[in-house]
């Protein structure tokens, strides 16, 4: 990176930076009280609400919000006059699914070849720190030049709307000018990108029910209804035969025109094991991007070790659908819901039921915001421009926030790059990613203030 006071300032701070990670990651904040204590999803409110308060921030508050968690929101004052820039993260993460599978304990930061390695360490922990760093390396290069709000979500992982519920009742709390969602990430480690669109989603658990219990298979068997068979049938009929998703009256033909995903490249970032092929059509852009995509999230039927010779009386399974720009997510889940009734087979018993949903977002990027983060990257990546992508995750905050403050501008940024493997045993953070983004939000801030 290039020689520069605010860039100097970051790399000086790495060290506290690790620290500060290390005790953020350590809390369980998974923001589901039925596998994780709430205590620790708190615990790690109070940490966010702390060093808010310690860098000076004002009326710092740990938000109830209507889903039962906690949301963590503080205001420095800038200049007078001065615009007002909003910064988001949020500190809860998801499960650590088999902590068997990760190579160090999934909620203690761990270096390993150059990376740091934990939950939420990129997603979105990483993305606290990452606001922080920024935010101490102006005040120490001659001070931060807009009015910041700060909010930490939560219960994002969770998809249960307790911030966007509260935002719509409070709409003077987080409005502002310009809107940095630190929740993104680069196309790949060491080339600034701006996300440019999000796919909504929608989930939904569905059930199938044939018979009034269990019943022997060898004496039953053939002619009874088996409910785990039927759910797999309604399953299957999600897909084609090379893998897309197929919902009847969703329309899977969009494409993405802006930077390409290499297949090889996304092989190697997906870990995709030799012979195995890719799903679905179109380029790589096309089918995470710019498509609907439906996943299988989880099934309750018998496990393996311990199955008897039974016909399933019932079986449920959780199916997500992504759903992109285009699309509206509340006809998109009516679209599902009608699908899995239609496609039930031998007459079973199927209830649905809605558990999640968050509308897709596409982002304005002709604004002077967008100039003055491009001019940031450009220095914090020497050599590089900006791209734009897309991105096949969710944000449902951003549309409230869109539909609140229409004026706003919103720029997606982060730490997930492919590498940081979020949501999956052994995520980590690049340690280069994070200084060269959080001088990458420092310059930011001080370029729009200006523009």
């Amino acid at each position: 990176m290039s020689s520069n006071p605010v860039a100097e300032t970051v790399a000086s701070l790495m060290p506290r930076a690790r620290a500060e990670l290390t005790e953020l990651v350590a809390f369980k904040s998974v923001a589901d009280f039925d596998q994780f204590p709430r205590s620790e999803s708190e615990a790690a409110a109070g940490w966010v609400a702390d060093a808010l308060t310690a860098e000076g921030f004002q009326d710092v508050a740990l938000l109830d919000t209507p889903d039962g968690t906690q949301s963590v929101y503080g205001y420095l004052p800038g200049p007078e006059g001065a615009k007002t820039v909003l910064l988001y993260a949020h500190y809860d993460v998801q499960p650590p699914l088999d902590e068997a599978g990760w190579t160090t304990p999934p909620f203690e930061l761990t270096e390993r070849d150059g990376r740091w390695y934990g939950r939420g360490a990129a997603d979105c922990k990483g993305g606290v720190i990452m606001h922080l760093l920024a935010l101490r390396a102006l005040k120490a290069n001659g001070g931060i030049p807009v009015h910041v709000k700060f909010i930490a979500e939560g219960s994002e992982e969770q998809g249960t709307g307790g911030l966007e519920r509260y935002a719509e009742a409070h709409p003077a709390l987080l409005e502002a000018d310009t809107i940095v969602i630190g929740d993104a990430g680069n196309f790949r480690a060491g080339l600034p990108t701006v996300t440019a669109t999000l796919r909504g989603m929608t989930m939904m658990r569905v059930q199938v029910d044939t018979l009034a219990g269990n019943l022997h298979s060898g004496q039953f068997g053939g002619a009874a209804p088996d409910a785990l068979a039927a759910l797999i049938r309604v399953l299957d009929s999600l897909r084609a035969k090379d893998g897309s998703t197929t919902i009847d009256g969703l329309t899977p033909e969009a494409s993405w025109d802006g930077l390409q995903y290499e297949e090889e490249q996304f092989r190697a970032d997906a870990k995709v094991l030799d012979g195995v092929e890719l799903i679905g059509d179109g380029t790589v852009a096309d089918r995470i991007w710019a498509r609907p995509a439906v996943t299988v999230l989880g099934i309750d039927c018998p496990p393996v070790v311990g199955a008897t010779p039974s016909v399933q009386a019932s079986a449920r399974a959780l199916v997500s659908l992504r759903v992109p720009p285009g699309i509206d997510a509340a006809e998109a889940t009516k679209l599902l819901q009608a699908h899995l009734e239609t496609h039930t087979p031998w007459g079973a018993r199927v209830r649905t039921e809605q558990i999640g949903q968050g509308q897709p977002f596409s982002a304005d990027t002709t604004s002077p915001a967008y100039a003055a983060m491009a001019d940031a990257m450009a220095v914090a990546y020497p050599g590089q421009e900006m791209q734009y992508a897309g991105q096949g995750g969710s944000i449902p905050l951003c549309n409230t926030l869109a539909s609140l403050y229409p004026h706003a501008e919103i720029l997606l940024i982060g730490l997930s790059e492919p590498e940081a493997q979020i949501h999956a045993v052994n995520e980590s953070v690049s340690p280069e990613e994070l200084e060269r983004l959080a001088v990458t939000e420092a310059l930011f801030l001080r370029n729009y203030a200006t523009s």
